[in-house]
């Protein structure tokens, strides 16, 4: 059973038959909603609201500790993030979809790490690729199969939030190596890799990040709802041909 964890634009998954919710509480507190079980295609998944079914959760207050733990518990073969991000490389352009491969980590202050307290070892991960090379592959093979153009690479800038970035901070990134730039990616894929969970990103590009395109004096808030509810149309044939494959 695979897992998805939807981000902004993705609360709830139009083609997913709900068969049953559950609340949970973990070591690390509750998740950001109930779990929600149900099948796509005739394959079983799990779903879950990033930012809670009312959208009411910051990317900086999310509890991604309990959230990958929730998931985790429900014995997942891998989750799939669904995330909405800004565009820094040219190709990025609002409407198109990564598959990110990297991640640049400017995050601060998040609960990032299941070992910490007084009673737990010391605890390194290796994060050299950051991403599930076979749950990469799966997701680009079903984005062929179901005809949905998609970028096969992609470094993730993880941001702080909850504020968007200055045109500095994107000239910044953009030196860095970043593509895109988001407020979830870490410690989330952290965690899936310390809880030994198979983790990939579905990433949507929602708006030119600042400095950029159209954004190059501002960025338009109300034009990114549109570009996402059109974008995750395609993601959802994505996830559906990857759950049935």
């Amino acid at each position: 059973m695979l897992a998805i964890i939807g981000g902004s634009g993705l609360t709830q998954l139009s083609n997913l038959d709900v068969t049953r919710r559950l609340a949970v509480r973990t070591p690390y507190g509750e998740p950001s909603g109930a779990l929600t079980f149900g099948r796509i295609a005739g394959a079983d998944v799990v779903f879950l609201a990033r930012h809670g079914y009312g959208h009411t959760i910051p990317p900086h207050e999310v509890n991604y500790r309990a959230n990958i733990w929730a998931l985790r518990e429900q014995k997942v073969e891998g989750v799939v993030s669904v995330a909405s991000v800004g565009g820094i490389r040219a190709d990025m352009q609002p409407g198109a979809i990564a598959v990110p491969h990297q991640i640049i980590d400017y995050t601060w202050g998040r609960k990032n790490t299941f070992y910490d307290g007084g009673e737990q070892p010391v605890t390194h991960i290796d994060f050299t690729e950051p991403y599930s090379a076979q749950l990469r592959r799966r997701i680009l093979d079903a984005a062929r199969a179901s005809g949905e153009a998609v970028a096969e690479d992609a470094v993730y800038a993880a941001s702080q939030g909850p504020r968007l970035e200055t045109a500095a901070e994107i000239d910044r990134l953009e030196r860095d190596g970043a593509d895109v730039v988001g407020m979830t990616g870490m410690p989330e894929a952290a965690l899936a890799r310390e809880a030994g969970v198979e983790y990939a990103t579905i990433a949507v590009v929602a708006n030119y990040a600042a400095g950029r395109g159209s954004s190059l004096h501002g960025i338009r808030l109300e034009d990114i709802e549109q570009v996402l509810q059109q974008s995750l149309a395609r993601v959802r044939k994505i996830i559906e041909q990857l759950v049935a494959a």
